[in-house]
């Protein structure tokens, strides 16, 4: 893994800035008549999620550069049994576990009335934060019917967003009251640190942002709704793995002995066995790492960029972000375009030939058409941004992985973005309405690209070009982040899931 992928490090003046969950289950206060809020289309499989499975293409084989996994540890047995329900229609599963072992974690705690009292204290923490998540399952149901509520920054609105009115309730709740914990335990480079100018830059500026965030974070874990664990799978390919060797082993045990670390300092991670927590990846083999330790992948909430549902991606518990190449850590330059009238190519796509889609693309493709415009390498003298700038759709193939930077690319750049992939959850489908600002073309469908394009009229052209100006704040990184921003729209994804999830002992 060359440097050029892993420098640029998150802190103040640097690189990123230009001016500078089942859980030790508790009691859940249940509302009656309680439902499930559809911010997403007619059937959705989770509280606010809005992917459903009948969506998502059968997956191309896959081509990772990965060892074979080991096994996974068996989870470890209980004397307590806590139930944890997941608030996503027929997708409900409990899980037995042992909240906390006090007589192993705490070496102070002696007495039998000292154990009860920690016991006590705990739940009655938790008791709060259930109900308090319960309170906004009932407002963000609520808002489906209300009027659209005021917001002095941005009010979202059209067919953009599966439920509008619903999300902006969900967001402002969750600005209300969402409180995260980071973990303080690990050294940079392999915690509290990642790349910040480089393909994978969401790793490094999303720990930036969590390190220097004063809304979302709190130094008290007891009044925490989620935990993040603040690894770089980035850093661990670069600092952990031997280059060449094929062999993961140390990637795992390094994941594996940090959650073993905090598992034995904390009570949180235990008594959720990893429900409440999260991780967050932009490397390819950021799923693979995920499983290093049993609970991590099965239970706690991954934000990738590899959201690949043929490599165990799941749409109702893990988050997919956009992968964001941010060369020199901003976005100066990167954001803008003509208008449509100004932009006489139909479609453009170059990049390298790798994967299981783009050989096709370029065999039907290549050189071909003077609409249709598909390099492998650009012509000598060519510019790969203004050509995109230039063109009305760009084609956004998979590579060896799902996600390709070009999706964002194309947003920052105001060109319809077309996704070509199989098993790709896109990035917030959970809020965002895709088919209604790009076009998705299975890899069948690459011989009739052509005809797919030209057969959309330029009246809703026009509509799906002005509503890629409108949600690509979603998508645009700021420092220090600004609300409704790429930032704030991955932990709206986190909160999500969050509320996904209810927590009571049994």
């Amino acid at each position: 893994m060359g440097d050029e992928y892993v420098d640029g490090k998150c802190k103040i003046m640097s690189a990123c800035s230009s001016a500078k969950l089942f859980l030790f289950m508790v009691p859940l206060l249940v509302v009656s008549g309680f439902g499930f809020v559809n911010i997403g289309p007619k059937n959705p499989i989770s509280f606010l999620t809005s992917l459903s499975t009948n969506q998502i293409s059968p997956p191309l084989p896959s081509y990772p550069s990965l060892p074979p996994a080991a096994p996974s540890p068996s989870p470890p047995t209980s004397s307590l049994s806590t139930k944890a329900e997941s608030i996503q229609g027929n997708y409900n599963w409990t899980i037995q576990l042992n909240p906390i072992n006090i007589a192993s974690t705490s070496s102070n705690v002696s007495s039998t009335a000292s154990l009860k009292l920690m016991k006590e204290r705990v739940i009655s923490n938790l008791k709060k934060i259930e109900f308090e998540l319960q309170k906004a399952r009932v407002a963000i149901k609520a808002a489906s019917i209300n009027d659209p509520l005021d917001d002095p920054d941005y009010v979202p609105l059209g067919p953009m967003y599966w439920n509008a009115k619903a999300f902006h309730r969900s967001y402002l709740e969750m600005e209300k009251q969402f409180k995260i914990f980071v973990y303080k335990e690990g050294e940079p480079p392999l915690f509290h640190d990642g790349p910040c100018k480089s393909i994978y830059s969401m790793e490094g500026n999303f720990i930036y942002e969590m390190e220097t965030d004063t809304r979302f974070r709190t130094n008290n874990p007891e009044k925490a709704h989620a935990f993040y664990l603040p690894l770089s799978v980035v850093k661990m390919v670069r600092y952990v793995y031997e280059r060449d060797s094929h062999d993961f082993s140390p990637i795992r045990k390094t994941v594996r002995d940090y959650i073993d670390l905090v598992g034995d300092k904390y009570p949180y991670w235990n008594r959720s066995i990893g429900a409440d927590h999260f991780i967050l990846s932009c490397h390819d083999w950021g799923p693979e790492a995920s499983f290093s330790h049993p609970h991590l992948g099965q239970n706690s909430i991954r934000a990738l960029c590899n959201a690949n549902t043929s490599e165990r991606f799941k749409p109702r518990k893990d988050v997919s972000i956009p992968e964001i190449n941010l060369l020199t850590g901003s976005l100066k330059g990167l954001v803008g375009g003509p208008s449509p009238s100004s932009r006489p190519i139909l479609a453009f796509f170059a990049g390298g030939v790798h994967g299981p889609v783009r050989p096709v693309l370029l065999q039907h493709w290549e050189n071909k058409d003077s609409d249709i415009r598909v390099h492998k390498y650009l012509p000598k003298g060519t510019s790969y941004s203004d050509t995109m700038r230039n063109s009305k759709f760009c084609i956004c193939p998979s590579g060896y992985e799902v996600a390709s930077p070009r999706i964002v690319e194309a947003l920052y750049s105001g060109c319809v973005p077309v996704l070509i992939n199989s098993g790709y959850v896109p990035p917030f489908s959970d809020v965002l309405n895709w088919p209604s600002f790009s076009v998705i073309v299975s890899v069948e469908d690459i011989p009739y690209l052509k005809t797919i394009l030209t057969s959309i009229s330029p009246r809703q052209y026009l509509r799906m070009y002005r509503r890629v100006l409108k949600v690509r704040r979603h998508f645009e990184v700021n420092s220090p982040a600004k609300r409704f921003d790429v930032f704030h729209m991955i932990l709206h994804s986190i909160w999500v899931r969050r509320l996904n999830v209810r927590i009571r002992e049994v």
